[in-house]
C-alpha cells in the first residue's frame, strides 16, 4: 500500500539510515532487563516517548531490533508516539521509521498507519495527505486525525468538511472537532446548523465536548449569541444533564459574557459545587457589561467562600474599577493581587491601572506605572496613556513619549496610533509635527482609523 507513496520510495532508499542514526547516539537507556519480552520493551519505549526527550523511545526501539526481539503492535505505536512533536531531525527519523514499517510489512495495519498519519499530519502535511489516500482500510480516528489537520493546522474548512461528510462512522470526536472549528473561524451559521443536525438526525447526541466549544463562542457571535445559547442551554435542561462543574461554567461564562447577568447568576446559584473559573467568569462578565458595584460584590463573596482568585479574576476587578474610576480601589486590589495572593502582575493588570489613572486624570501615576512595569510596555498601553493625555490635555505629559510611540507602531495592526499623536499635535497648534506625522502616514501605507480605542476591557 505505502509503497506507492513517493515518500516511501523515498525513505526505502535510506532505510537502513534509522538504524545507523540511532547508533551513532550516545546510549543512556532506562534501566531494563534487555531479555524480557514485548511487554517489558513495550513499557519501557512507552515511557521514553512520553519523556522531555522522546529520541530515547526511537533508541530503546533500535536495541531492541539489534537484540533480536520481534517488535510488535504496542512497540511500534509508542516508537512513533515519540515523533509527534517534530523536529527537522525526529522528522527525518520518522521517514526511516516509516521504511522499517514498510519492510515488516506493518504498513497495512490500521492502528499502526493512523499512528503514522498523526506524526506526520503536524509538520509534513503532503505526506499525511498522501499516507492517507493510499490507506487500504480507514477507521474513524483515521478520519479524524485528517479533519484536524485540515481544520486546525492548514485552516482548510472546506476540505475539512468534504472529509467530515465522506465519513462512513461519525463519533463524538469528528462532530466536536468541526463544530469548534467553525466557532474558532467565526463562522457561526455552519456551527449551528451542524449542532442542530446532531441534535435533530443522528444517532449520536453533543456531548460535553461538543457543547463546551460552542457555548464559548457564543459570546462572539453577536446578537445571535444569546439566541443560539439558549438553544444550547435548552438542550441540556431537556435532555437531564447534570449541571456539573464543567458546564455549568460554561453556561455562566456564555450568559455573562453576552451581558445576561440575571441568566448567568441563576445558572450560578443551581449549581452544587463551583470553582474560581465559575466565580471569575461571573466577575469578568459583569465587569466588561459595566455592572461594577455587583462585581466588586461578587469578588468579595467569592473570598467569604475561600475560593482564592486568579490572576484573570483580578484582570475583571481591575477592570470594574476603571469603568467605575473607582481609583482608591483599582490600588487596593492591585496591592492584594501582589502581597496577598502572591501573584505576579501582567501586563493587562498593569494596563488596567494605566487605564484607570488616565481616566481619572492622574496622568504621573500613569506614566510611573509604566516606567515601573518589569517588561517593556506595548503600543497598546502607550496608546492609552497618550489617549489620557488628549482627554485632559495633557500635551507635554504626552509629548515625552510620541516619537518613541511611533517607533513602536505597526502600521498593518497600529494605525489609529497615528491618528491619535496628528490630534495631539494639532491641538497645541504644532502644524509641521502634524504635516510631518502625516507624512510618515503617507510613506508607511496607513489609513487614517476613526472611534478606535486603547482602552482594554476585561482580559482583552
Amino acid at each position: 500500500m505505502l509503497k506507492k507513496l513517493p515518500t516511501a520510495r523515498r525513505i526505502l532508499a535510506v532505510s537502513q539510515a534509522f538504524c545507523s542514526h540511532c547508533n551513532a547516539e550516545h546510549h543512556h537507556p532506562i534501566n531494563l532487563p534487555w531479555s524480557r519480552g514485548f511487554n517489558s520493551w513495550a513499557s519501557a519505549i512507552k515511557k521514553a516517548a512520553s519523556s522531555s526527550s522522546p529520541q530515547e523511545a526511537l533508541r530503546l526501539y533500535n536495541r531492541m531490533r539489534r537484540l533480536s526481539v520481534p517488535p510488535d503492535t504496542f512497540s511500534l505505536l509508542f516508537a512513533l508516539k515519540s515523533c509527534t512533536h517534530l523536529s527537522p531531525q525526529t522528522l527525518t527519523l520518522l521517514r526511516h521509521l516509516h521504511a522499517h514499517l514498510l519492510h515488516l510489512g506493518f504498513s497495512s495495519h490500521v492502528h499502526v498507519a493512523t499512528c503514522l498519519l498523526s506524526a506526520y499530519a503536524p509538520a509534513a502535511f503532503h505526506d499525511a495527505r498522501l499516507l492517507f489516500d493510499e490507506m487500504p482500510h480507514r477507521n474513524t480516528v483515521t478520519w479524524n486525525v485528517m479533519i484536524t489537520a485540515y481544520s486546525r493546522q492548514q485552516g482548510d474548512l472546506k476540505t475539512a468538511r468534504v472529509l467530515f461528510d465522506e465519513m462512513p462512522l461519525r463519533d463524538q470526536s469528528s462532530w466536536s472537532t468541526m463544530i469548534a472549528s467553525y466557532v474558532d473561524r467565526s463562522l457561526w451559521n455552519n456551527a449551528l446548523a451542524l449542532f442542530r443536525q446532531m441534535t435533530h438526525g443522528e444517532l449520536l447526541k453533543p456531548d460535553r465536548l461538543t457543547v463546551g466549544p460552542v457555548l464559548s463562542g457564543c459570546s462572539r457571535m453577536g446578537s445571535a449569541g444569546p439566541v443560539f445559547g439558549k438553544s444550547i442551554h435548552g438542550f441540556i435542561f431537556k435532555n437531564r444533564w447534570e449541571l456539573t462543574v464543567e458546564i455549568g461554567t460554561c453556561l455562566v461564562d456564555m450568559y455573562a459574557k453576552c451581558g445576561l447577568l440575571n441568566k448567568a447568576r441563576s445558572v450560578f446559584e443551581m449549581m452544587e459545587s463551583s470553582n474560581v473559573v465559575t466565580w471569575t467568569s461571573l466577575i469578568c462578565g459583569a465587569a466588561q457589561h459595566g455592572y461594577c458595584s455587583e462585581a466588586l460584590q461578587m469578588f468579595e463573596k467569592m473570598r467569604e467562600q475561600c475560593v482564592e482568585p486568579n490572576e484573570f479574576t483580578f484582570t475583571g476587578i481591575l477592570t470594574a474599577c476603571v469603568q467605575a474610576g473607582l481609583v482608591d480601589e483599582g490600588r487596593m486590589y492591585f496591592g492584594l493581587l501582589q502581597h496577598q495572593f502572591g501573584l505576579r502582575p501582567t501586563i493587562q493588570h498593569y494596563g488596567c491601572m494605566v487605564d484607570l489613572f488616565g481616566k481619572m486624570g492622574l496622568l504621573r501615576e500613569a506614566y510611573e506605572t509604566i516606567n515601573k512595569m518589569p517588561f517593556e510596555a506595548n503600543v497598546v498601553i502607550w496608546g492609552s496613556f497618550l489617549s489620557a493625555c488628549k482627554l485632559h490635555k495633557k500635551f507635554e505629559m504626552a509629548e515625552k513619549v510620541m516619537d518613541k510611540v511611533l517607533k513602536m507602531v505597526r502600521p498593518e495592526n497600529d494605525g489609529g496610533v497615528f491618528s491619535l499623536v496628528c490630534d495631539l499635535y494639532a491641538l497645541n497648534g504644532r502644524w509641521s509635527e502634524v504635516e510631518r506625522v502625516r507624512d510618515l502616514m503617507l510613506s508607511k501605507n496607513v489609513r487614517k482609523v476613526r472611534g478606535s480605542s486603547f482602552v482594554q476591557s476585561g482580559d482583552k
